[in-house]
């Protein structure tokens, strides 16, 4: 398969000329290089913006933190309008690639391939506009999908306006360079976090008998919130509990009459996910009576699961094999128990959000939001030709 994913690769930067080619490499070490966190997106979207006027491309922007819209005609302005999604905010970390293009702002660098994303869309977007597909396609450039869900800021701002369908991907190291993963359903998990406070009573280390030791209490929970997974929920769903974050205690012969435990939650089913909120109330309730404590929690939602539809998932797949051959698209046993905020699309129109392998056959692994991570940057010229093929046959099917 890695032979018939090299092969793939080789074909796809033959498709794109050398100028192009050229450029997409240029343009992504250039984001690379100059990251922006979630809302703070100025340089980026101007960067955007200017490739798009390069390409007489029409574009609404309404400012920083706001997404960055292309609008492409197409052969006939009434087909169904097919949307093209990518993500222009890096993330919080010091970069350790040490690559020549490696990030100039300390504490935050592109460890989640989003400037990847960007110069794919922008390659698709001048292969389109050299080409015209036949009908309209949206670029959707949006703020913050590592945090703050920007999703729904490029929804307001009308990123899916007469949208039939949209279209996203990822680049990662799961796969080798020239693959395509697409799967039907669930891709990403449903994420929630939550905070636990938790007050006992204070006291001497030598006289525990006279305090609620909220360490103590702590100990319980965290072991005890794990049996919601391993005791209480079908293997076969995915679910994951974790807890990130403890703060108790003062010094060390001093009970903690406080502790705050911070956690998150992920889950690939909307009933497990309901079972695992009432399940930790449950145990807060029950360790409260058992320890003689007062405990409480607070639930944030996180992004929804993404869930390609059967249509949409049709339509990436076709598109996929037309681009490196049917042999390299792969599927997925499992969704990611990562999330991301392109569920906020899908829960609106149909569509798909398939992965792009990004690593060559002789590199080690490097999982996303590592200070290590970089791509190999022919998977540029692979993720540009699927956006073209993608938005061309998305109007094929749809428009029919």
């Amino acid at each position: 398969m890695n032979t018939l994913a090299g092969a793939a690769v080789s074909e796809m930067t033959q498709c794109l000329s050398d100028e192009l080619f050229s450029r997409l490499v240029v343009l992504r070490r250039w984001f690379h290089q100059h990251p922006e966190l979630a809302f703070e997106e100025a340089d980026t979207a101007q960067r955007i913006i200017n490739e798009l006027e390069r390409l007489n491309i029409a574009c609404d922007y309404a400012g920083v933190g706001h997404a960055v819209i292309g609008h492409i005609e197409g052969l006939d302005a009434t087909r169904p309008v097919i949307g093209l999604r990518a993500e222009m905010d890096a993330l919080p970390g010091d970069e350790t690639t040490g690559v020549a293009y490696a990030s100039v702002h300390p504490g935050k660098m592109h460890a989640c391939g989003h400037g990847a994303h960007m110069a794919m869309v922008i390659g698709a977007a001048e292969l389109l506009c050299n080409d015209l597909p036949p009908g309209p396609v949206r670029l959707i450039f949006q703020p913050a999908e590592e945090s703050g869900g920007g999703a729904r800021t490029a929804i307001a701002d009308g990123a899916l306006r007469n949208v039939a369908a949209i279209f996203a991907g990822h680049v990662t190291h799961e796969y080798h360079t020239g693959q395509i993963m697409v799967r039907d359903g669930v891709v990403t998990a449903q994420s929630d976090r939550f905070s636990i406070h938790i007050r006992g009573r204070g006291g001497h280390g030598a006289r525990p008998h006279e305090a609620v030791d909220a360490v103590v209490i702590s100990g319980f929970l965290i072991t005890a919130l794990q049996t919601l997974v391993s005791r209480e929920t079908n293997p076969f769903h995915p679910t994951v509990v974790t807890i990130g974050k403890i703060h108790a205690g003062s010094a060390p012969n001093v009970i903690a009459e406080e502790a705050t435990l911070e956690g998150s939650i992920r889950t690939s089913r909307p009933e497990v996910r309901q079972h695992i909120l009432h399940g930790i109330e449950r145990m807060i309730r029950a360790a409260a009576e058992l320890h003689n404590a007062k405990i409480n929690v607070d639930f944030s939602a996180g992004y929804p699961p993404v869930v390609n539809d059967p249509v949409g998932a049709a339509i990436a797949r076709a598109a996929a094999s037309r681009v490196v051959g049917a042999d390299n698209v792969v599927g997925s046993e499992y969704p990611s128990m990562g999330s991301e905020d392109f569920s906020f699309y899908l829960n609106h129109v149909p569509g798909a959000f398939v992965r792009f392998g990004a690593r060559e056959e002789s590199w080690e692994p490097v999982p996303l939001h590592s200070p290590a991570f970089d791509i190999d940057e022919k998977a540029l010229a692979v993720g540009a030709r699927f956006y073209d093929q993608v938005a061309r046959t998305a109007q094929e099917s749809i428009g029919a």
